[in-house]
């Protein structure tokens, strides 16, 4: 006689429906942070903040460097990790410019060489101008360039999450 033959319908009922409750219970396990995931950029908004970077007459005119602030998106407990960058130059008629450290095609850093007048990416070989468009490489567009300001004597980047594309 077979196993499957001997349960009673009851029995079986009941094993259906525990197979059905366990398979529910696993897919809300799984499907919950999913769509959590998924969900979460609609849902969260971060607000740029103007971030002071140095005092106007530490900048050299003419002169790329990397400043160093906070990232607007980071939580109190990241310590280090909150901490981002930007390539900011004193343009030669004292007005500033600057640009997000990521490239554009993957995040990677990139360098500046002052030389060259080049920004790199020695991630795969992504190229900038000193203007932040695109030399050569993989990069789909220019370096993200954020808003700058003088305040108080104090050069000023806003600044939001960190760039990723």
């Amino acid at each position: 006689m077979n196993e499957t033959e001997t349960l009673s319908p009851q029995r079986r009922k009941l094993l259906a429906s525990l197979s059905i409750g366990l398979g529910a219970v696993g897919a809300a396990l799984i499907g919950i942070p999913v769509v959590g995931f998924l969900l979460a950029p609609l849902l969260q908004s971060v607000a740029q903040r103007w971030r002071a970077v140095g005092a106007v007459q530490t900048f050299q005119k003419g002169y790329t460097v990397e400043v160093r602030f906070e990232d607007a998106s980071s939580v109190a407990w990241a310590g280090v990790t909150a901490q981002t960058g930007a390539w900011l130059r004193c343009q030669p008629d004292g007005q500033f410019v600057a640009f997000a450290i990521n490239c554009t095609h993957l995040g990677c850093p990139v360098r500046w060489l002052q030389d060259a007048e080049l920004f790199m990416c020695p991630c795969h070989g992504g190229v900038y101008y000193k203007d932040g468009t695109v030399a050569a490489g993989p990069p789909p567009r220019p370096l993200i360039q954020y808003p700058v300001r003088v305040r108080d004597g104090q050069v000023e980047v806003l600044a939001g999450p960190t760039p990723i594309t």
